[in-house]
């Protein structure tokens, strides 16, 4: 898979991911440069413009792997907001910075920490907060 496919983003995660990637503590996460990049190339809308099945900031995504092949249910967050429950993932993490912006069905190629690469599909978002009418959070 050579093309990626088009990502949307709100204009207000963008802000606060710009602020977040301004941040000396940002240099200590290896996913930075990969977000910078997905950003860079980012259609960006207003919140209540976000289309509903795109993967935005606090949401909750069910998604596939192929290498291994994995089912997982995550919550996409800012590094802050990560935890070791397993239900979050940050933005900064590899896999975090991938599904920023996807829509339901849209698969990405990304690296995997340690090496190599893996697909990621999207196969649901579950809750998403523009959806919801949370256009402030």
């Amino acid at each position: 898979m050579d093309k990626k496919p088009r990502i949307t983003v709100s204009s207000l995660d963008l802000e606060r991911l710009e602020d977040l990637l301004d941040s000396p503590r940002a240099d200590a996460f290896p996913g930075k440069a990969a977000l910078q990049a997905e950003l860079a190339r980012a259609e960006i809308v207003e919140p209540g413009k976000v289309p509903p099945n795109v993967v935005t900031m606090n949401s909750t995504v069910r998604f596939v792997t192929d290498s291994p092949e994995q089912e997982f249910q995550l919550t996409l967050v800012y590094p802050k907001d990560a935890d070791n429950s397993g239900g979050k993932i940050s933005v900064l993490a590899p896999v975090g910075s991938a599904l920023l912006g996807l829509a339901v069905g849209d698969e990405i190629e990304w690296p995997r920490p340690g090496g190599g690469m893996t697909r990621v599909r999207i196969v649901d978002v579950v809750f998403q907060p523009e959806r919801a009418g949370e256009l402030h959070r």
